[in-house]
């Protein structure tokens, strides 16, 4: 008898454990946060028509203000209309916020211009990458010379970050492929390299001797 009420009990047993945990399955508690356990995140690309339908404004832009992870040197100007230059005009009077390189800075700033610039301006900043080629390579208009060209030696870092980031003339736009950062690096190297040829070529002017201005002709 007894042997029959042990079998009969864990049999009641067993069923209850299962209906128990059927139970939970079924009926789950409360969750604490579920924002945090469940994402209501929407998808850049996904449908947002039901977030109109519910009165709620969305546009798919960052609001305003804002700006991405990793754009920390935010550059004010917009790109100007076609025929308008007020804003690569204005371009003159922003400073680079990179005011010196470290040499890991240096040099890897140097590989970003030889990938990004050189086939077009050099390797040597003189215009004549592979693109060109003494004239004999696929593009037959010379790139500027960054480095010899009074013009483009005094022209500013904004304009010049304004030219990257928005491309100016035959030279098209590098914002997809250097950072703001990057492309403010590569403009103080290529300050630099400006400096050191006119620092270079300084003692070899001097060492030339002046001609006298008294001497009988």
């Amino acid at each position: 008898m007894m042997k029959k009420l042990s079998i009969i009990a864990i049999t009641f047993f067993t069923a209850a454990v299962i209906i128990s945990c059927s139970d939970v399955k079924r009926q789950p508690g409360s969750v604490y946060v579920p924002d945090m356990a469940y994402s209501r995140a929407y998808e850049t690309y996904a449908d947002h028509s039901n977030l109109t339908e519910a009165g709620i404004f969305y546009n798919n832009q960052p609001v305003a203000g804002t700006m991405a992870r990793g754009e920390e040197l935010p550059f004010h100007l917009t790109k100007d209309a076609a025929g308008d230059t007020t804003n690569y005009t204005a371009a003159k009077l922003v400073k680079n916020p990179i005011d010196s390189l470290s040499a890991a800075e240096f040099k890897e700033t140097e590989r970003l211009y030889l990938i990004n610039c050189g086939v077009c301006h050099g390797a040597k900043l003189n215009g004549n990458g592979p693109l060109y080629k003494d004239g004999n390579g696929p593009y037959a208009a010379k790139p500027a010379t960054l480095v010899g060209d009074a013009k483009y030696e005094a022209m500013p870092e904004g304009q010049m970050f304004y030219s990257v980031a928005y491309g100016k003339n035959m030279m098209g736009s590098y914002a997809s492929q250097l950072s703001r950062k990057q492309r403010w690096m590569v403009i103080k190297y290529i300050k630099l390299k400006q400096a050191a040829s006119k620092a270079s070529a300084a003692p070899a002017m001097a060492a030339t001797p002046a001609k006298d201005s008294t001497a009988k002709k």
